[in-house]
């Protein structure tokens, strides 16, 4: 029995995407509060039809081809964008593999009578629909990093906020271990705004970081290195007990930098520096 798969599909394309739907809206893992069931439609519809007009008996097993580029495209702005809308890798997974259910179903409708074309296709359509799968997920694992290395970036924003506390004075609390990267941001913010603010004297708090070795303190004094390069004076508050004894048993020298136990302590000797006193009111 000779089958053209390119007209059999174009014949029962409004059957596969109706079976295809149908699968989608009765599986309980379908997440209608991410995406719209009319958006769902639209999306199978637009990726349906890109297989349709492409696949033919040649390339039915070539689905890494360039002739499926337009899919791989389709597929891609899916994967991607599910990433984003928070769909899982699973989620992702079930509805491409319900196209393939959806096929096989038709398949098996059109051509039972002759089980040995039926089986050939069935293999052949598998592993076409397989192929998509796996540009699916890397395009998915694609879209994650980007959003895990977008989050990263605004968290390293939100956790390195530089405060100004008085005309002259800023204050830089860091909460959470320090490495390279941050360091890196914990500079460019603090001299920023630095330049912006005109500030002479710039508090870095550490009372937030869990523990200082030789690499913390490292960055801690190349921070301070950097911002008197800028003319502004730098003072290390929230030297805990157990951090001062950290730093001496390590042999790390801080004798040049100005450290105090507290911010409070640090903002008091930030006052005497610029000649300000404060005190309470008198009532």
């Amino acid at each position: 029995m000779k089958v053209e798969i390119s007209k059999l599909l174009q014949k029962k394309r409004k059957q596969i995407l109706e079976h295809w739907m149908n699968n989608q809206l009765a599986n309980d893992s379908l997440r209608d509060d991410l995406l719209g069931n009319d958006d769902l439609r639209a999306q199978s519809e637009e990726l349906l039809d890109a297989v349709v007009k492409t696949v033919n008996n040649q390339n039915l097993e070539h689905g890494l081809s360039a002739e499926f580029d337009d899919v791989t495209e389709i597929l891609a702005g899916i994967s991607i964008s599910r990433a984003r809308q928070g769909f899982s890798p699973r989620d992702t997974g079930i509805y491409i593999f319900g196209l393939k259910d959806a096929l096989l179903k038709v398949l098996q409708d059109e051509i039972k009578n002759d089980p040995q074309t039926l089986y050939d296709f069935t293999l052949r359509i598998s592993k076409l629909v397989d192929s998509f799968g796996i540009t699916t997920f890397e395009t998915f694992i694609k879209g994650r990093e980007e959003v895990i290395l977008r989050q990263t970036d605004e968290i390293s924003e939100i956790s390195t906020p530089v405060i100004r506390v008085w005309d002259g004075i800023v204050a830089l609390p860091i909460i959470g271990t320090l490495d390279s990267a941050r360091t890196q941001v914990v500079m460019e913010n603090l001299l920023q705004q630095i330049v912006d603010t005109g500030s002479s004297i710039a508090i870095l708090d550490i009372s937030g970081v869990p523990a200082v070795d030789s690499l913390v303190a490292q960055h801690l004094i190349k921070t301070v290195s950097a911002t008197r390069l800028m003319g502004a004076e730098c003072i290390i508050s929230g030297i805990r007990p157990e951090i001062a004894q950290t730093v001496v048993h390590l042999g790390i020298d801080l004798s040049n930098i100005v450290t105090k136990a507290s911010l409070a302590s640090a903002l008091k000797y930030a006052f005497a520096m610029i000649n300000l006193e404060v005190r309470k009111s008198q009532k």
